[in-house]
C-alpha cells in the first residue's frame, strides 16, 4: 500500500513539473553589454596585449634570434646537466642568474630542472612588456677569479662573467718551488677569453708584454665581433660563431672586423694564426719533452717545477681561447715566446 502511495505522489510530482516547465516562457534577447577590459601586464594596470605587441609583432625579429640561438653553442653544447653549486653559476642559466644577483661564485644548492643559456639568461624578459626586456641582465665591469684584475668590455662584461680563467690548484708561481699537479684536467678551464683579451691571467715569465689594439678599442668586447650582422644561423647574431660554410668553404665572419680593418683582415687572421699555431706546437714540443704532455695534448700528472707547469698553462689557456691569437695577439706571443725560451733552457 505505501509503495503505491509513493508512486502515485512521484507521479503527481512531474506531473505538475511538466505543467510549470511547459509555461515558463523566453522573452527577447536584451542588449549586448559592454565589452570587457583587455588584460593587463601585471606591472602597472595597462593594457597588456599593448605591451605585448612591442615585441611579439609580425616582423619575425625574435623568432630569427631565437633560430640563430638555437644554432649556438649555448644551446647545443653548454653541459647544463653540470648543475652542481661549483659548475651551475656557468653552465645553467638559472646558476648564471643567482650568481649576478648574489655575488658568490657558486649557487647556494644544487639547481634543480636546469636549462642551458637562453634568452632569459642575457635580457630581463618579461620585467616591463616592452623593449626595455631587451636590456642585459649585467653589464658591470667584471673581477677576473684568477688575479682580480678588474676589466670592462662593455656589453661583453656579460660574456666574461663565464668566460674567463679559473683559478688552478695548484697556481705556479714564478721562481716558487715546485708544483705537484694531481688531475689531468688542470689548467684554468676551457673559457679563459676574457683573460686572453684583457692581457692577463697566464705565467707571465719573462718581460715584454703589451695588449693588442682589441682590448681597448673594441668597446663592447666579445660582442662586437661575435654578435655582428648575423650569416643565417652559421655564424654572428645569437649564433655568436666567427666562421660559415659558403659553396664549400669555410670564411670568417668579417663583418664585426671591418670598421677598424676595411680591407686585409682576413689575411691579417691568417698570418696571426699560423703564427700563434707555430708557437702552439713549439711549446707542446717542449712540454712532452719536459714529461709533462702527452702527444695528444694532454696532462701528465706529477711532480713539476714551477715553469714547466706554467708553460702547461699558457699552452692550454691559448688552446682553450679558441681564436687562436686574435683576441689579444701581443700578449699571446709573448706568453708563449716567453714560455718556449724558459723551458728552452732546462
Amino acid at each position: 500500500m505505501e509503495k503505491k502511495i509513493t508512486f502515485y505522489l512521484l507521479l503527481v510530482l512531474l506531473f505538475t513539473v511538466g505543467i510549470m516547465t511547459s509555461c515558463t516562457k523566453v522573452g527577447p534577447a536584451g542588449p549586448a553589454g559592454k565589452d570587457g577590459t583587455n588584460g593587463t601586464d601585471g606591472t602597472d594596470g595597462t593594457d597588456g596585449t599593448a605591451g605585448c605587441v612591442q615585441c611579439h609583432d609580425n616582423s619575425q625579429v625574435i623568432l630569427a634570434k631565437s633560430l640563430q640561438w638555437e644554432a649556438s653553442v649555448h644551446a647545443t653544447g653548454g653541459n647544463f646537466e653540470r648543475n652542481t653549486k661549483n659548475c651551475a653559476p656557468c653552465h645553467t642559466s638559472q646558476g648564471f642568474l643567482e650568481r649576478i644577483k648574489t655575488g658568490a661564485d657558486t649557487t647556494l644548492a644544487t639547481i634543480e630542472n636546469p636549462a642551458p643559456q637562453n634568452c632569459y639568461t642575457c635580457h630581463e624578459i618579461h620585467q616591463t612588456y616592452t623593449p626595455a626586456d631587451w636590456t642585459n641582465t649585467t653589464t658591470s665591469p667584471v673581477e677576473l677569479w684568477i688575479n682580480g684584475t678588474i676589466v670592462d668590455f662593455g656589453k661583453g662584461n656579460l660574456c666574461a662573467n663565464c668566460h674567463q680563467p679559473r683559478i688552478p690548484n695548484p697556481l705556479p708561481i714564478i721562481g716558487g718551488d715546485s708544483v705537484i699537479i694531481t688531475s689531468p684536467y688542470w689548467g684554468v678551464h676551457h673559457g679563459p677569453q676574457a683573460g686572453i683579451l684583457a692581457g692577463t691571467g697566464g705565467y707571465e715569465i719573462g718581460s715584454g708584454y703589451s695588449n693588442s689594439d682589441h682590448t681597448t678599442v673594441v668597446t663592447d668586447g666579445c660582442v662586437t665581433c661575435h654578435m655582428a650582422e648575423a650569416f643565417g644561423v652559421q655564424a654572428g647574431g645569437h649564433q655568436m660563431g666567427m666562421t660559415y660554410l659558403y659553396h664549400g668553404h669555410e670564411k670568417i665572419n668579417t663583418t664585426g672586423c671591418i670598421t677598424c680593418h676595411p680591407s686585409g683582415i682576413d689575411a691579417k687572421i691568417e698570418a696571426t694564426q699560423t703564427e700563434v699555431l707555430d708557437l702552439l706546437t713549439q711549446l707542446k714540443t717542449l712540454l712532452i719533452d719536459h714529461g709533462a704532455m702527452t702527444e695528444t695534448g694532454g696532462i701528465i700528472t706529477g711532480k713539476m717545477s714551477c715553469d714547466v707547469a706554467g708553460g702547461v698553462l699558457n699552452y692550454n689557456m691559448v688552446e682553450a681561447d679558441g681564436s687562436e691569437g686574435v683576441h689579444n695577439a701581443n700578449y699571446v706571443r709573448t706568453l708563449l715566446t716567453n714560455s718556449i725560451q724558459a723551458l728552452s733552457s732546462k
